[in-house]
């Protein structure tokens, strides 16, 4: 049984890490690609590119505009996106055949972390649910999606405080796909759960609202200098019709 299990995820993981990567990196590619034609950037805007970069990091790292619009939902945001992320470092571990500074700084706060997260999208989806403008405007997928993430949040801290699994069969588990070699994964039933869980949502981020996450960096609204005095503001392929006329 634990052979089955160990050649299951080897492939199911092998399958999902490349609709990740290829998936993002086309629907980035598209972004790119996509012209805007018109001047739209959100003011007060910055007047010049580094402006626009300090503008962006400050939108991914600090969700500026959601402190300014709605601050309870800023906190319920932060506390997902922020316990995240130390999540997702501290799960840098598993890849790593020794321990980075990085994940050994954040180590400490892993359970602070996953209790943030957990709480984070529980408030998410308690308000798609409960505030009635809300519920009008959320969909299936939404909803699914919060559950989803819920579901590898709650498991992952089962894990950590009920079930405890083999972590270090684990690591080797997923050091050893990076090195195109199976090795016996523990077949503990929670992990099982959260390793599922954590492949489907690999398998549907490229096609999700999830990919707001780098969209934020491709939206005029964001991205483009407040100087359409200065600079007349003419995309690609805008300016290659003009070319043509003349």
């Amino acid at each position: 049984m634990g052979g089955v299990v160990t050649t299951f995820f080897a492939i199911l993981f092998t399958v999902a890490t490349l609709v990740l990567v290829v998936g993002l990196g086309l629907r980035i590619a598209r972004y790119a690609r996509t012209p805007a034609p018109l001047k739209i950037p959100t003011t007060p805007a910055p007047l010049t590119r580094p402006g626009v970069a300090f503008r962006l990091a400050r939108e991914a790292v600090g969700f500026e505009s959601l402190f300014r619009a709605n601050k309870p939902l800023w906190i319920f945001a932060a506390l997902f996106h922020f316990g995240l992320a130390v999540v997702l470092i501290r799960h840098a571990r598993y890849f790593e055949t020794e321990v980075g500074p990085l994940v050994a700084l954040v180590q400490p706060l892993a359970l602070y972390a996953g209790l943030a997260m957990v709480a984070g999208l529980t408030l998410l989806l308690a308000r798609r649910v409960m505030i009635e403008r809300i519920r009008y405007i959320t969909g299936r997928s939404d909803i699914l999606m919060l559950l989803l993430l819920l579901g590898i949040g709650t498991t992952g801290l089962a894990m950590n405080g009920l079930v405890h699994t083999d972590i270090v069969a684990v690591k080797a588990f997923f050091t050893g796909l990076l090195g195109l070699e199976i090795r016996p994964l523990p077949a503990d039933p929670l992990l099982v759960v959260h390793l599922l869980l954590v492949a489907a949502l690999m398998l549907v981020f490229p096609f999700s609202k999830l990919l707001h996450a780098p969209g934020l960096f491709f939206s005029p609204t964001r991205n483009q200098t407040d100087n359409p005095r200065e600079h007349r503001h003419l995309c690609d392929w805008a300016a290659k019709l003009e070319d043509r006329k003349s």
